[in-house]
């Protein structure tokens, strides 16, 4: 590798190598940029590819290892889906840039091409989160819930190959990697609330790290920054480490942030909802998620959490 190569830390999934290289061809795009190499770095979540994402702890399962590289000097960036990355990252980084957010909302793909409605009493549904298998249950009790692992294109083939009648994934990955075709619907976020962060790209750097961080300052987003930073903050607040059923979308319009935000059962029969909005500031927007998830707090959804948490046994991160 060129000594004055920036370094990119990056899984190895098509998708994640998607991700890099974009960061890349933005990188190489600026005027005197340095050369980019990519650094494939195996994680947690690549090596245990049978064990669902809710019993992993859900924090930092697809990242932890990239960002020990990053502060080990390995590589000088990380690039993550920003839904992966924990809300408190270690002192020595900075999530120096997060890119124009993608398509948000979740996709239904179905073998038979008809939407979640139309479903049939019964069929297998594959999801990866908890999440999501709480607002299918909302939206569909009569669906059977059905794990689902693995990168992708993996996950798109297992559909077509028939062990399940659906699947649901984001949509920003299918765009990313051109799987559209199979799509058969989007999930309005009002309904089927999207993971927090969901289709933003994040770039991590050392905090101290000024060679590296003068190429990454122009490549972020104000509203991605100001989205991300309202939907983590309320993560923050609520979640303690592990996954939870909870589904938020900040959305900016002229000078104003709005925030929705649900949590639900996993069974889907009680669920929490809260809203706000204020100036669209990044201060301001740390300020709405935390205000936000003290309302969603007030109005039992930390009770609803610690239940099912409870039902499901998740051990202590």
């Amino acid at each position: 590798m060129s000594p004055s190569a920036l370094r990119i830390g990056t899984r190895a999934s098509a998708l994640a190598l998607w991700q890099a290289q974009h960061v890349a061809g933005l990188l190489r795009a600026q005027p005197g940029a340095p050369a980019v190499e990519l650094v494939h770095i195996k994680t947690a979540g690549d090596l245990q590819v049978e064990v669902p994402l809710w019993q992993a702890g859900g924090r930092a399962f697809f990242t932890k290892e990239i960002d020990r590289a990053l502060i080990e000097g390995t590589v000088d960036l990380a690039v993550h889906s920003l839904k992966d990355l924990p809300t408190e990252l270690d002192a020595a980084l900075t999530l120096a840039a997060m890119l124009a957010r993608a398509d948000p909302r979740d996709a239904f793909l179905s073998r038979a091409g008809v939407t979640l409605e139309a479903l049939p009493g019964g069929a297998r549904v594959g999801t990866s989160s908890l999440r999501r298998r709480a607002f299918l249950a909302r939206a569909r009790p009569d669906l059977a819930h059905a794990e689902l692992r693995g990168n992708v294109p993996t996950r798109v083939e297992r559909l077509r190959r028939g062990d399940y009648d659906a699947i649901i994934l984001a949509a920003a990955g299918l765009a990313r990697l051109e799987l559209l075709e199979p799509v058969t619907a989007y999930l309005a976020p009002e309904v089927f609330a999207p993971a927090v962060s969901q289709g933003v790209i994040g770039i991590c750097a050392r905090a101290g790290d000024a060679a590296t961080l003068r190429w990454l300052l122009p490549l972020d987003d104000r509203e991605a920054r100001l989205a991300a930073s309202a939907e983590r903050a309320l993560l923050r607040r609520i979640e303690g480490g592990c996954q939870v059923p909870l589904g938020a979308l900040a959305t900016v319009n002229d000078r104003m942030l709005r925030l929705q935000a649900t949590v639900c059962a996993l069974d889907g029969r009680r669920h929490v909802a809260a809203e706000g909005s204020g100036p669209a500031t990044v201060a301001d927007a740390i300020a709405l998620g935390q205000r936000v998830a003290d309302e969603l707090l007030a109005r039992g959804a930390g009770e609803l959490i610690a239940r099912e948490r409870g039902q499901l046994a998740v051990p202590a991160p």
